[in-house]
């Protein structure tokens, strides 16, 4: 699936500032192709069950092929995780950013399972922070470390490294899919949020920090998305282990 036009920002990735796009993403982004994969599982589940096998076959037979088209062209070889983009303005982007992560932490995952664990490892060793996910690894040329300055220092560095704190919650889901005896860990993962309640928003956690320690908090002090990823992903980790295997077993069939 394909997205984008010159001079505009079209995914989660948006900064633009003086008409410049930072991280225009035009092609095919990985992770609008996983949630577009699961979105046909889904209509296809809906459609079956209002209406019949037979209506609803055209959908599975279009996201079995969707899925076969994205293991082939997505898996980097060399890199062993995912482009980040296929099919841009300069080709395939192969930067190391945490998109690739819905690849297989949705309910369908589209990627197959033989890859999960590479993933999953890369993405802990490069990206993993106590305050969620980088959003480009470092050691890349456009990397950033720090969120401050004038807006356009900021935007230059918002989506170039910044951590962002929502993204833990699709990590421990595909960290519990490849790891699901590791729950512990999972846990660890999140110890760092409880005492970022006393440090920025009081009681809330904030959008971003910086991509290296301290791990300054920057952006909105109060983030929606930040606090409903991190107690989503700490009810995940505090269920009872039965219910997660249950989870596992209905979700985790790589259809």
């Amino acid at each position: 699936m394909r997205q984008g036009e010159e001079g505009y920002q079209l995914t989660w990735m948006d900064a633009k500032v003086d008409g410049w796009v930072v991280t225009p993403r035009r092609g095919k982004a990985v992770e609008i192709n996983a949630l577009f994969y699961n979105a046909l599982r889904l209509l296809e589940t809906w459609v079956r069950q209002e209406h019949g096998e037979t209506e609803s076959r055209l959908l599975g037979e279009q996201a079995t092929l969707m899925r076969a088209a994205f293991n082939q062209r997505f898996w980097h070889e060399e890199g062993g995780y995912l482009y980040d983009v296929l099919d841009g303005e300069h080709g395939d982007d192969a930067s190391f950013r945490p998109n690739q992560i819905l690849a297989l932490s949705l309910d369908y995952p589209v990627l197959d399972d033989r890859r999960w664990q590479p993933v999953v490892d890369a993405v802990r060793e490069r990206l993993l922070t106590p305050y969620g996910l980088r959003s480009l690894a470092p050691g890349h040329p456009d990397f950033r470390p720090k969120y401050y300055g004038n807006l356009r220092s900021r935007d230059a560095a918002y989506h170039q490294g910044t951590v962002w704190a929502w993204l833990i919650g699709p990590f421990i889901d595909a960290w519990l899919r490849v790891y699901p005896c590791k729950r512990d860990d999972a846990r660890r993962m999140l110890e760092a949020f409880p005492p970022h309640l006393d440090v920025a928003g009081v009681g809330t956690i904030s959008e971003i920090f910086d991509a290296e320690p301290p791990y300054t908090p920057r952006g909105c002090i109060a983030q929606a998305w930040s606090v409903a990823e991190v107690l989503r992903a700490w009810r995940r980790v505090n269920q009872p282990s039965t219910e997660a295997g249950q989870n596992q077993l209905s979700i985790g069939n790589g259809q």
